[in-house]
């Protein structure tokens, strides 16, 4: 991964094997309450995440030398921690008045009208719900109808809307309208109308479908054999919504071989137009659900983070959580949220990793294993790790990694890049064997019928250069028909490669020691001060004075708005960039739409919370300092490090050794 590459501390280290199934490498993100500074430890639960006002704090994790009890009272990771979001964090449930247990849902949709409209206006207004609804079983409906609830005066537009959308949701049988900015609340006729054709859960589940507005989806009413009674509903839903919904009926065979017709409503299809983009006309495709997170995590690994599903339900995401676990993903702590994820949205990320078949280095003469293993853990929990970028961001094992495939669109190569990014790997299976025949014959057409669906971005890729041709413009617009971050993930590839070999070459010319012209990062009582003035360059002065540590000196990432380092290491980087033709390189591919100004990142980070304990494969064995070398021992390491920081980097530094 990082062969030749410097190392920070001095220790022996020892060797073992990692991701030897995704049990052994579990990432579990590290949430940060909004508005709160604390961290806390995502969890797998089904009960309700603490409040926001008053989060269970993550108690700090002590160092451990032997397996932790099974299920200690206390444990911190007993505590449920929801995902950023503000509605999404909720207090414990209360159980419902009873005699309501129509209102109950399950799924958390109250803790977002408290976020939004406080808690004792959501209380109001559940107890308004409960007497519009004891109000639809009177005779005098119509009162019902009549009745007004107002939630007072939103002036935020996205408020509004949240509203809207959160009182629909938890009461389908309520109506919201705003009248000058004031939110009224009130029963919906057409839900009654409705409930006295179908049956109330029917009822209900429509209206949440209509609210939804999701394109292409369908819902079906119960079987129904009387014609009559269905050509009723088909004439109440397009007179209520023919503008936007369509109805058909369709039958089905029951198990008994009998014919059962129901009806089905669906969306009125949306008169798509050719929109113009960058690579020319780009024709109707289709619509992908909206996921947004917070991070990338490992491929071979267990992990653990929230995610945020764009106009999908929690009721629909409960009812898919079967079909999700046999693709191998489970799904907890199922609620509403208000607002979607980004990158770098995270406060960082918890690791529970097993290094197995642990052994000496072949130049290591010691004969305890033991205390090689305890002296290289307290190293680095004592100085922390030089912060490399890891085997993911470049493709480990890959023939071609990407950052090629970035720097050959920096130089603005575009065939080179499409040819790098198809290059096959020593493999027989549909993907390659794909990869293969288009090199071969350049049959974008063709390559597209042999790949897999799950290939998206190379199906993206080969639909232009069928439509264009593989030559520089249709390549340039085949790169334009993948997605922007795909684009530029390349590019920081090759960027992130030339910031681990600046940080290698920084460590053996300079060591430990902050030297003039380094950069560093400055702090003001903890928090960084503006982005135009947090890097400074070190003077002579301040070199002497021993004013500034290793701990805050920064590389630049290349781009168009960072500076240099004024000594050897800014002399290496213009050299670098010269040897792959960058030395006039602007660091913006306008045919491309990409724009790289750099940033600045800092040459060593320190690990927190750290703990390990040994563990036998012959359990019943004890470990003992005399016993350790004659066993098959395996490492169980847990830790905390920040966003941006590479677990496989903390281990090598751990270990001295590549994985």
């Amino acid at each position: 991964m990082l062969p030749s590459f410097s190392y920070l501390t001095k220790h022996t280290g020892f060797r073992g094997t990692i991701k030897n199934a995704p049990r052994d490498f579990v990432v579990t993100e590290l949430e940060l309450f909004l508005g709160d500074s604390r961290a806390e430890l995502l969890q797998k639960t089904s009960e309700a995440p603490p409040a926001q006002d008053s989060p269970c704090p993550r108690e700090p994790k002590k160092r451990r030398t032997e397996p932790p009890c099974p299920s200690a009272p206390g444990c911190p990771r007993d505590a449920a921690a929801g995902p950023p979001g503000g509605g999404c964090a909720a207090s414990p449930g209360k159980s419902e008045p009873e005699g309501e247990p129509e209102l109950q849902s399950g799924l958390g949709e109250a803790p977002v009208l408290e976020s939004l409209l406080g808690k004792p206006m959501s209380e109001l207004l559940h107890k308004f719900a409960c007497h519009v609804k004891e109000g639809r079983g009177l005779e005098n409906n119509a009162d019902a109808g009549a009745r007004e609830f107002s939630l007072g005066p939103r002036l935020d537009k996205k408020i509004r809307a949240d509203l809207h959308s959160a009182v629909r949701q938890k009461f389908p049988f309520l109506v919201t309208v705003t009248k000058d900015n004031e939110m009224i609340v009130k029963g919906n006729p057409d839900y009654r109308e409705l409930c006295q054709l179908v049956t109330e859960k029917e009822t209900s589940d429509f209206f949440k479908f209509l609210d939804a507005k999701l394109e292409n989806s369908t819902f079906s009413f119960e079987p129904d054999g009387n014609k009559e009674h269905r050509k009723t509903v088909h004439h109440f839903i397009n007179r209520k919504f023919g503008k936007l919904l369509e109805t058909k009926s369709f039958t089905v065979t029951d198990v008994n071989d009998q014919p059962n017709t129901s009806i089905m409503v669906r969306f009125r299809e949306k008169s798509w137009s050719r929109k113009r983009c960058a690579g020319g006309f780009q024709e109707k495709q289709d619509i992908y659900t909206d996921f947004s997170y917070t991070g990338i995590k490992d491929k071979k690994a267990i992990t653990l983070q929230p995610m945020v599903v764009k106009k999908v339900t929690p009721e629909r995401l409960k009812e898919i959580g079967n079909k999700m676990e046999k693709k191998g993903m489970k799904i907890y702590n199922i609620r509403p949220a208000h607002q979607h994820l980004r990158l770098g949205q995270l406060k960082g990320n918890h690791f529970d990793i097993v290094v197995r078949d642990l052994q000496h280095h072949s130049h290591d003469s010691s004969a305890d294993l033991k205390e090689r293993i305890a002296e290289a853990v307290e190293s680095v929990e004592t100085k922390g790790f030089v912060n490399y970028y890891g085997p993911q961001r470049f493709g480990q094992g890959q023939i071609v990694q990407t950052d090629q495939i970035g720097l050959a669109l920096l130089n603005e190569k575009m065939v080179k890049a499409v040819k790098l990014f198809f290059t096959p790997e020593d493999t027989d299976d549909p993907v390659n064997n794909a990869k293969r025949y288009f090199l071969q014959t350049e049959d974008a057409k063709g390559t597209l019928v042999m790949l897999p669906e799950f290939k998206v971005r190379e199906k993206m890729l080969l639909r232009a250069l069928n439509r264009y041709g593989v030559n520089h413009e249709g390549c340039t617009k085949g790169w334009l028909n993948i997605p922007h971050s795909l684009r530029i993930f390349y590019v920081h590839a090759y960027c992130s490669k030339i910031w681990n070999e600046a940080a290698s070459y920084r460590l053996k010319t300079y060591g430990s020691k902050v030297v003039e012209g380094d950069l560093v990062f400055l702090e003001e009582n903890g928090e960084s001060i503006s982005l135009n003035d947090k890097v400074h360059v070190v003077t002579a002065a301040e070199e002497s004075a021993n004013k500034y540590s290793i701990y805050q000196v920064v590389l630049p990432m290349v781009g168009h708005s960072i500076k240099y380092p004024n000594n050897k290491v800014g002399q290496w980087y213009h050299e670098r960039l010269s040897k792959d033709d960058l030395e006039l390189c602007k660091f913006r591919v306008s045919p491309l739409q990409l724009n790289i100004p750099g940033c600045y990142r800092l040459i060593l980070k320190n690990v927190q919370n750290l703990s390990y304990f040994l563990e036998s494969s012959e359990k019943e064995i004890k470990i003992e300092d005399n016993h350790l070398n004659d066993l098959k021992v395996s490492l169980h390491i847990s830790f905390d490090l920040d966003p941006s920081c590479y677990a496989t980097v903390c281990l090598r530094e751990i270990m001295k050794c590549d994985f």
